[in-house]
């Protein structure tokens, strides 16, 4: 079983984003320890890109900070060595494929094998076009995530047949962001991926209270947040680090 299954086989997993280097790598570092501290089952963290599409303005803002800042993908690799000696809970790599292409996708990839990383998230690769990157993440045994939209439909049950690590379920319509409500019939949506795959899904996009995350949880595997982390960030900057972990144990509590 994968690191990033064995989250999921412990309960219901809170999955905190971050961006890292926002404000700064060193803070990124203590938000880690800190939301592990508290709970995280399994963290997110977002590589800064210049043009990134799925991102709501809250974490396309976080991703300028970081870039005027200078962070660059050896940096936050450097980082990740740093952390794993002594955070052992999965780490994803959420980022965009230009930026995994523009490094060189094999020597993305095999580094993230070498430094921890156990998955990533490309939220600009389809289905149909994961091919060459799924081939190179199976090689260094890194879990490409896969997507499933509300408008997915009738290929939910070949995305989910061909899914590693969890499946990262769309709340909603849109970019990330968060919303008062999440409307969409995720129900059925779940239902179709569990005839279909034991992997685990977790709900993302738009949640950003506990009472939303209980809601998610009962009929999901986890519940992944970011852009509600990442407001308190950007408001308290280093600042931050005990009140995400104070929103962190919270959100985790909600869902146990």
């Amino acid at each position: 079983m994968s690191n990033i299954k064995q989250a999921f086989a412990r309960g219901k997993a809170f999955i905190p984003f971050i961006t890292c280097g926002d404000p700064d790598l060193e803070t990124t570092a203590a938000l880690v320890r800190e939301m592990v501290r508290n709970g995280a089952d399994l963290i997110e963290l977002g590589i800064p890109f210049s043009d990134p599409t799925a991102e709501g303005p809250v974490i396309e803002a976080a991703s300028q900070r970081a870039l005027a800042g200078g962070v660059t993908t050896d940096k936050i690799f450097e980082m990740v060595r740093e952390l794993r000696r002594d955070v052992s809970v999965p780490l994803v790599f959420m980022t965009y494929a230009n930026a995994v292409f523009s490094y060189g996708s094999e020597r993305f990839i095999s580094i993230c094998r070498e430094i921890g990383i156990d998955g990533l998230i490309l939220p600009d690769v389809p289905f149909e076009e994961k091919e060459e990157f799924l081939d190179l993440c199976r090689k260094y045994g890194v879990d490409l995530i896969s997507f499933v939209a509300p408008t997915s439909a009738d290929r939910i049950s070949r995305i989910a047949k061909d899914s590693d690590g969890f499946l990262y379920v769309i709340s909603s319509l849109g970019v990330t962001g968060t919303r008062d409500a999440i409307t969409t019939d995720l129900a059925s949506i779940i239902r179709v991926v569990r005839e279909n795959t034991d992997t685990p899904c977790a709900v993302g996009f738009g949640i950003s209270t506990p009472a939303q995350a209980a809601q998610i949880a009962r009929i999901a595997d986890g519940v992944i947040v970011g852009s509600a982390i990442v407001k308190l960030i950007k408001e308290f900057g280093r600042d931050s680090v005990g009140l995400v972990g104070a929103f962190v144990k919270s959100m985790k509590e909600a869902i146990s």
